[in-house]
């Protein structure tokens, strides 16, 4: 991709500095490269290759995980970039920022899919909720690292990445009657630093300021949209929950629902499915979906201040049919099946159980709670302040855990005749 040194500015270069974030060391790379490089070389980024995508983690060699999602949305994303810049030239978006953000979008999920995403919304609620993308703020800007001092840290994120992941900038005090897609309300100062504005809502314009996004995030986001509307589809019909007469069954259901062109699509699935060559089809498919991808040139505050927000994607009606369509048949045909329900009702009963446990513990009435943690986040609970820096880390820990960890640890603490004194944990 040809680079354009006008494109990003120093407003965009800038890095967090803070008490948790250290002054960056300048080598022979760009802040982007580094933000890139500090990422993929992190625990954070490698338990991904252990929590579920659609199927459970560990189900099957070739089913797609956190992670393979992760490094395919970042392929999908960076050659929407190329396209783009074929029609606009000085549109140069940087590939290693572009990498970077999608490398962090999925980090702040927690394991078990959703189902887990909920359990700890829930048991978070009196402490200020938990929703996946306000936790990868948190981990970006407080706990990627550990210090030397025992402590967490962030990484030091320049502007242009925590601007670029921050899909949702909606207080988690002002989301109203929506259960999640809020940040949480002490990430006030992040937003700040990522506008150079408190007021953001009233500045932007909008009424709804989670639709606020740069350029790179609107490219992260369509290219996730992309991925798992393709490929849910392949790794669905490889685990047999998608058959040819279970789909055209869905579709007479759906009746008028599903406009001419829909249905067109649904026939070309069909044949897909009789030839036995969906998963290339869908590779294909890819292509012709970021060619439906334009940019629309729009003014608001921040275009004064940085090129990342002078744009608008743009998404050809047809492809966002298919998109949405790929995106239904998912939702009913496997993650509305009963298989797949029984299993995420216990990846959630299994994470629910374990912070139960542990919030009684730790933020109960005795004065001496069992080490249940491993020791370095046993001592960060007992010296917070307050029972909500209590909660919270306790919910970083949870939310931490891949799928095999939480399964483990559940049976360490609930199986009478499982765990041994040599564990890891």
């Amino acid at each position: 991709m040809k680079m354009s040194a006008g494109f990003y500015r120093a407003f965009d270069r800038r890095y967090l500095l803070d008490a948790a974030n250290a002054k960056r060391t300048p080598d022979y790379r760009s802040v982007f490269h580094q933000d890139r490089d500090r990422i993929m070389f992190t625990p954070a980024f490698r338990r991904l290759q252990a929590k579920t995508q659609v199927f459970q983690a560990g189900e099957y060699d070739f089913y797609r995980t956190r992670l393979t999602h992760s490094l395919e949305v970042a392929h999908i994303a960076k050659s929407i970039a190329v396209w783009l810049q074929k029609s606009r030239r000085a549109v140069a978006v940087d590939p290693n920022l572009l990498e970077a953000i999608c490398f962090a979008h999925d980090i702040g999920h927690p394991p078990f899919g959703h189902a887990g995403e909920r359990v700890l919304n829930q048991i978070m609620e009196p402490y200020g909720g938990f929703e996946g993308n306000a936790q990868t703020l948190r981990i970006l800007t407080r706990t990627i690292y550990s210090r030397a001092s025992g402590q967490r840290g962030g990484m030091s994120p320049t502007r242009a990445l925590l601007d670029g992941v921050l899909k949702y900038k909606r207080f988690h005090r002002d989301r109203g009657a929506e259960a999640n897609h809020f940040i949480y309300d002490d990430q006030d100062e992040i937003l700040h630093f990522c506008f150079g504005t408190a007021g953001l809502s009233a500045m932007a314009g909008v009424s709804d300021p989670n639709r606020f996004h740069s350029l790179e995030c609107q490219i992260m986001d369509l290219a996730d949209d992309i991925a798992y509307s393709c490929f849910d589809i392949v790794d669905g019909w490889k685990a047999r929950f998608l058959a040819p007469d279970r789909l055209a069954e869905w579709r007479e259901e759906q009746g008028a629902s599903l406009d001419r062109r829909q249905r067109k699509y649904i026939d070309e699935l069909l044949g897909m499915m009789a030839n036995n060559n969906i998963q290339s089809r869908m590779n294909a498919l890819i292509g012709k979906l970021i060619a439906g991808i334009s940019l629309k040139p729009r003014k608001n505050f921040m275009t004064a201040r940085t090129n990342r927000h002078a744009y608008r994607v743009h998404l050809r009606p047809e492809a966002r049919s298919r998109i949405r369509l790929h995106k239904k048949i998912c939702h009913d045909l496997i993650f509305g099946s009963s298989t797949l329900q029984q299993i995420e009702y216990k990846g959630g009963y299994v994470l629910r159980r374990l912070a139960l446990s542990l919030f009684s513990n730790y933020l109960g009435e005795t004065t001496r709670p069992a080490g249940l943690v491993p020791s370095g986040v046993h001592r960060a609970v007992l010296e917070a302040e307050s029972k909500p820096a209590r909660a919270r880390l306790l919910c970083d820990y949870l939310s931490g855990m891949t799928d095999v960890y939480a399964q483990r640890s559940y049976k360490r603490l609930f199986s009478p005749g499982y765990g041994s004194i040599s564990e890891l944990i």
